[in-house]
């Protein structure tokens, strides 16, 4: 059975972040996880400065099952199968030993599966008392603290394996750093964190999934949902990447990348369960991870009493929402995808001017029974000023415009953006201000001679037309004399 439970499913990641619940839970404000790379002597150290356990304590600690999953638990309580200890480290290594130390005194019990498979053979399963004859000296960090709890993983055979090397052990100790940051980013966060973590001595820092302290992150109220109002809900939705400069545009993107990273984010506890995903959510069919949405992050804050409800399980890294609650996320999902689409598809720019009227758009979207279409919206000053001078040639134009309409290369648009996972350039973005202005010029030209605008509502209206309402100061800077 042991080992058949090394299959639930661990990475590295998860299983260590299993460990540190249980450190939280013993009040520890400081975990220090260290890697020995050695060859057959390698191993990982868990050590926390929590409230400890006595011999009784850990006893139940490192029996299988040792509490029932059905028990009232504290509030606080990050466990819930009395599984996580052994069969996290489990997944990892063959031996387990854990010393705790608590009032004075220091207890240290251990697995061994190699032991357990030949004592198994005599019908017994025994857990063996103090460490592995050898490994004394990997306990000692703990004799320097008054209270606290050593893990320690020895044999790590699904981690130290074939072809393992110290670039390996590095590119491990990233994955793990980026992991943990997220999981327990809000304990880390803040000028007085309530937790510390360090990997080989290095701090892991917290990642914010939200990016809640940019000013261009867009965040729903706060709302409670279910019977009676326990869990709680917020949508947000992040900035583009044309308002992030490359550096937080890179921290933002998450362990996973963009594309992985959106969806819902599920919390018990403030400790992060699932990172990402829409939790078998959508209508008519299940949600993917689509490119357009990915900006889109929900946050759900549940207690954990609410675990049998949401099938959190032993590994805390799924969950489904119980079938009173599908609805109401179903739609702030879809409305919360929605807006992110639209972020993405605008590169970030406004589509109102403030306390103004919309932005004219130079394309329209037809829905039809036949499909989308997307037409050129001849009411946009730059057309219509065509138009009207045109004369003879107007249908010549319509004619020219149609064919563009109707060899938008839609395919092509839909690969690039696909492979380069972002929206191709528009809006005059990279060009100079000489251009814009060149271009701007001859718009308000035919504005104040052809159509008569006088020069404040020129000014008005390529405030709000697109592309011009992103560059208001050459707006602003046009006079009535356009050609000096």
């Amino acid at each position: 059975m042991i080992e058949a439970l090394r299959g639930l499913g661990y990475s590295t990641s998860t299983a260590l972040a299993d460990i540190i619940d249980n450190s939280i839970a013993a009040g520890a404000d400081d975990v220090q996880l260290l890697f020995v790379w050695d060859g057959a002597a390698s191993h990982v150290r868990i050590l926390d400065n929590g409230s400890g356990m006595d011999g009784d304590g850990l006893e139940r600690a490192m029996r299988l099952g040792g509490r029932s999953p059905l028990e009232e638990r504290d509030p606080g309580d990050l466990g819930r199968f009395g599984l996580g200890l052994k069969t996290a480290s489990f997944s990892q290594a063959r031996r387990l030993s854990v010393a705790s130390r608590h009032n004075g005194a220091t207890h240290v019990l251990r697995w061994d599966l190699d032991q357990l498979g030949n004592d198994a053979e005599g019908g017994g399963w025994f857990m063996l008392e103090g460490c592995e004859p050898g490994s004394e000296g990997l306990l000692a960090p703990l004799e320097e603290l008054e209270h606290g709890t050593l893990v320690l993983w020895e044999n790590p055979d699904r981690i130290v394996t074939a072809g393992f090397t110290d670039q390996s052990l590095r590119d491990l100790l990233d994955v793990v750093e980026a992991h943990l940051g997220m999981v327990f980013h809000r304990y880390l966060e803040g000028p007085r964190p309530r937790l510390r973590i360090s990997i080989n001595g290095v701090r892991v820092a917290p990642w914010d999934p939200f990016l809640t302290g940019h000013g261009a992150t867009w965040s729903s109220p706060r709302a409670r949902l279910g019977a009676g109002r326990q869990v709680l809900v917020q949508a947000h939705v992040l900035p583009h990447q044309d308002r992030l400069d490359p550096r937080d545009y890179r921290a933002a993107a998450g362990p996973d990348g963009w594309t992985s990273q959106q969806g819902f984010y599920v919390y018990r506890n403030e400790r992060l369960l699932v990172a990402g995903g829409w939790l078998g959510l959508g209508s008519p069919r299940p949600w993917t991870r689509d490119e357009s949405c990915r900006l889109a992050r929900i946050r759900i804050d549940l207690p954990n009493n609410l675990d049998g409800d949401w099938k959190i399980d032993v590994r805390k890294s799924t969950a489904r929402p119980p079938a009173n609650l599908r609805r109401q996320l179903t739609q702030l999902a879809d409305e919360t995808r929605d807006r992110a689409r639209r972020v993405f598809a605008h590169r970030g720019r406004a589509q109102r001017s403030p306390n103004g009227p919309p932005i004219t758009e130079a394309w329209r979207v037809e829905r039809l029974k036949s499909g989308v279409h997307y037409r050129i919206d001849e009411a946009h000053p730059a057309i219509a000023a065509v138009l009207e001078s045109a004369g003879q040639l107007s249908p010549d134009i319509r004619a020219m415009l149609k064919v563009i309409e109707q060899t938008v290369p839609v395919q092509r648009i839909w690969l690039d953006t696909a492979e380069a996972r972002e929206t191709p350039r528009t809006g005059f973005a990279g060009e100079p201000p000489a251009t814009v202005g060149k271009t701007l010029k001859t718009i308000y030209r035919g504005l104040v001679r052809r159509r008569g605008f006088s020069h404040e509502r020129a000014v008005e209206k390529l405030l709000n037309t697109e592309p011009f309402n992103d560059f208001p100061e050459l707006v602003n800077a046009l006079i009535e004399d356009a050609d000096t």
